[in-house]
């Protein structure tokens, strides 16, 4: 019956007719059940620096200027996505990340999403305050235990984990340090033949250059079969050939790291082009679009509104 319902469940009863007329008796009652439709793959959006600070002039009210304080833009692109799934990577409110900027800028704006944001704790959110309380206040349970900001969770067919990189306010992030420790039982722990990691500092950028307070993190994140990394901190998008832990390109184990730094506050103008950058971006504001397959996944650049640049690709996990 083209015209059945997926997921629904139909009884039917048979009875046959011979060349005279004659009616058989019914047969018994038959249940059968419509498949339901194939689920969809999950979109994740990522982005972070996000939200200028009430008082900086570049605010303008909300309106925003030409050249910084996009939030509303940006948090536009996530009205029209609306993803599964939203990584903040950190400096989500900026100067100081106090509980009070983030109800005024940030929560009506990106805040629109809260229920489906997963973030992780920026440098910002330290400046005023060495337990970042602006921060964990905002966020609640959804930030993790609070004075440490990692944890982990399923998206689809793949985990994902978040990692705290102000490494010195956590204890480090070495070998042997308390978050190290528990990314490699986490990782070890997880059946999902994907993973993504987010956290604020990039391992690699060609606004840093090479980060070495995350080195071990990495080299967890590397030893484990990690697919994907994504952090902020660089206000730019960059995108990376996957790597090994010093910066040399790896496609058989390498870590993809994205730098996706664009959710509207400003713009950082490039140091030092690092070798595996493959795109790089410092004029638009967006959102990086990921979707989960089973196996694989898909990358896009969503630009704001009357954003020209974009950037796109898939690839099969290792």
């Amino acid at each position: 019956d083209a015209t059945a319902q997926p997921a629904t469940t139909h009884t039917y009863e048979v009875s046959a007719l011979d060349a005279a007329g004659n009616e058989s008796p019914r047969s018994g009652a038959v249940q059968i059940t419509t498949p339901a439709p194939p689920a969809e793959d999950p979109v994740v959006a990522a982005a972070g620096d996000v939200a200028c600070d009430p008082t900086d002039p570049a605010y303008n009210g909300g309106a925003g200027s030409p050249g910084a304080c996009h939030t509303e833009a940006t948090a536009a692109l996530l009205d029209q996505l609306q993803p599964d799934a939203i990584l903040g990577v950190g400096d989500l409110q900026e100067d100081q990340g106090t509980l009070q900027q983030y109800l005024a800028v940030y929560d009506p704006t990106w805040g629109r999403h809260k229920d489906v944001t997963h973030p992780v704790v920026g440098n910002h959110d330290y400046y005023l305050y060495p337990d970042a309380r602006g921060y964990f206040d905002y966020w609640g349970p959804a930030a993790g235990e609070r004075l440490e900001g990692w944890y982990s969770f399923d998206v689809g067919t793949w985990h994902v984990v978040a990692l705290n990189s102000n490494c010195a306010a956590v204890g480090g992030c070495g070998p042997g340090s308390p978050q190290e420790t528990w990314l490699r039982a986490d990782l070890a722990a997880s059946s999902a033949s994907c993973t993504v990691a987010f956290f604020h500092h990039p391992r690699f950028s060609s606004r840093y250059g090479v980060n070495d307070t995350v080195l071990g993190l990495w080299q967890a994140l590397h030893d484990s079969g990690v697919e994907v990394a994504v952090s902020g901190h660089g206000h730019h998008y960059e995108r990376f050939a996957p790597t090994d832990v010093v910066g040399d390109v790896d496609s058989g184990r390498g870590v993809r790291q994205f730098v996706a730094g664009t959710g509207g506050q400003s713009h950082h103008k490039f140091r030092n082009v690092l070798p595996a950058s493959e795109v790089r971006d410092n004029t638009t504001y967006g959102i990086l679009v990921l979707t989960l397959r089973p196996g694989a996944y898909d990358w896009e650049f969503v630009p704001e509104a009357g954003g020209t640049f974009t950037d796109s690709g898939s690839t099969s996990c290792h």
